[in-house]
């Protein structure tokens, strides 16, 4: 069965991202605990991503890295910011086509398709 590219954010990108994120709040000195609460995801998740357990199916180039980076910063200023972040570094994923590639690493083989693409209105 073809995954959507909505699919493959929720069950790759975005895990990697947490992960992503979770790496940087450790580096910042946070707790698991703390990094559980900051994101709003379980203690357990939390060592899954630590440990590279969890969300190691996407690996960010540098520009993604770096936003990822910033996000943790603005999330530990306001973590209201948390979804907004998401959303940020999810449009970048998909204007770096790198949502195309996993689009077709998942299972998405049609020629020319356009389905990962973000259309500006």
């Amino acid at each position: 069965m073809v995954k959507t590219p909505q699919e493959i954010v929720v069950w790759y990108v975005l895990p990697a991202i947490r992960r992503e994120l979770a790496l940087e709040l450790k580096r910042t000195g946070k707790s698991q605990k703390e990094i559980s609460e900051i994101l709003d995801i379980t203690k357990a998740a939390v060592s899954q991503y630590l440990k590279n357990k969890r969300g190691n199916d996407v690996q960010f180039g540098k520009e993604i890295l770096d936003k990822i980076k910033q996000s943790a910063s603005n999330i530990l200023r306001n973590p209201d910011d948390l979804f907004g972040e998401y959303k940020i570094i999810i449009n970048m994923v998909q204007k770096t086509k790198l949502l195309c590639k996993l689009h077709k690493k998942y299972g998405h083989e049609k020629e020319n398709c356009r389905a990962c693409f973000v259309v500006n209105v």
